[in-house]
């Protein structure tokens, strides 16, 4: 990737160079597979590299046009998606999620009343589109939680993985399992993006693949991100770690083997919590068009500018520590807000973090991470492929190599 001078964009060139010694030190333990890493002010990248391998087992290098799992970097395209119908008055942030998808308007609640007794009652109210933009709908996941709603979500199939059903099949298994809590009472991490991917569905008329290629992965040239990997390209699939008790990696899967580019058992459900596969020049057009208000390097107008605003801010009473997450991965949510899709900094003291009142962004499962700083007009993407992102302070020693370069602030 063509980089420009980080002197003349307000960055000590060689204090960004620490960011290959960081990454090297995490692959030469054994930690994660690869790493790679692009850091922008204004739309131009001043810092790109990448080092280790895609497929260990193999001896695959990772190069520059690899396939990554962007899991629950997923979550924001869908956001961004949803927010296209909003500009268009079609649907409203306020709308109940009955009135779009009719099968949970009797979705109960889960109540424990007494030790190991279980129950559901009624909602007291509607799960409506802010809930789902903004994790509080009371909807929960099957893969972190531990507990007997989760254990629901396991059996009924309801984490959206890439051969559970159509999305309308899995929203109508998911409808009949109890909220985790009332909307709007806490902070949840959930499946909410997920069936709000079956709200664009519905309200366009169109597959979520097909919303996506037309409205947001065409216009910005991102012609390598998609559910499924096309045969012609799963070559360039990374293989996929776990962490192991002794801080190893262990295989999942690899690239040629994984479930997104299986062509004898295509994947049906077009997750828009954690479905998307692409590529860092892809995944850094989507993060640069948030950045330039909702409008692509190439001119593609996705978002107007105050929308993107709108998703950017708090839509919390507080912080996220408040609504009962003190922290999520490696990262305290203490000072830290949610928007729409999105994390939004609120107070950089209390997080306890190098950051920027106003910054946001979002991770996955795999230790992956973007953020955009308007202020200071930096965006920062990292991509690897090791699961749990809780494994290792990736995220927070990242940002703080990136701003520890940072000589020239504009605030």
């Amino acid at each position: 990737m063509e980089t420009g001078d980080p002197g003349k964009a307000g960055f000590d060139a060689n204090r960004l160079d620490r960011l290959k010694t960081w990454m090297q030190r995490y692959i030469d333990a054994g930690k994660i597979p690869f790493g790679h890493v692009v850091v922008s002010r204004d739309g131009m990248p001043i810092f790109s590299h990448h080092a280790g391998m895609a497929d260990l087992e193999a001896g695959r290098p990772y190069t520059e046009d690899a396939l990554v799992r962007f899991f629950s970097m997923t979550k924001p395209v869908t956001a961004v998606a949803y927010m296209q119908l909003e500009e268009q008055g079609l649907v409203h942030l306020d709308d109940p999620l009955e009135k779009w998808l009719p099968e949970f308007a009797q979705t109960p609640v889960f109540e424990r009343v007494a030790p190991r007794v279980n129950s559901r009652r009624p909602r007291r109210q509607s799960i409506r589109m802010h809930d789902l933009l903004r994790h509080t709908s009371g909807l929960s996941y099957g893969l972190f939680m531990g507990d007997p709603v989760a254990a629901e979500y396991l059996r009924e199939r309801t984490d959206f993985e890439p051969q559970d059903g159509t999305l309308a099949d899995v929203c109508a298994r998911l409808a009949r399992i109890p909220l985790a809590h009332e909307p709007g009472e806490r902070w949840t991490y959930s499946v909410s993006l997920d069936v709000l991917g079956r709200v664009i569905e519905v309200v366009s008329g169109k597959p979520l693949d097909q919303y996506f290629q037309d409205h947001i992965l065409g216009p910005l040239g991102m012609d390598d991100t998609a559910f499924q990997v096309p045969a012609d390209k799963k070559h360039r699939l990374t293989a996929l770690y776990n962490k192991t008790a002794d801080e190893k990696l262990e295989l999942d899967e690899t690239g040629e083997g994984a479930s997104k580019a299986d062509q004898s058992n295509p994947v049906t459900c077009f997750s828009g919590g954690s479905g998307l596969v692409g590529t860092m020049a892809d995944y850094l057009k989507f993060v640069e068009m948030l950045r330039n208000g909702g409008q692509g390097a190439n001119g593609a107008q996705i978002l107007g500018a105050r929308t993107v605003k709108l998703m950017a801010s708090n839509h919390l009473e507080g912080d996220i520590a408040s609504m009962g997450v003190d922290s999520f991965a490696e990262v305290s949510f203490h000072g830290v807000g949610f928007g729409l899709g999105m994390y939004s900094i609120l107070d950089p003291a209390k997080t306890a973090m190098i950051c920027t009142p106003g910054e946001f962004g979002w991770g996955g499962l795999a230790s992956t991470v973007f953020w955009v700083d308007p202020v200071e007009g930096v965006t920062t993407v990292f991509l690897t492929q090791q699961i749990p992102s809780s494994g290792y302070p990736l995220r927070r020693e990242l940002r703080a190599h990136v701003y520890g370069a940072l000589a020239q602030s504009r605030s």
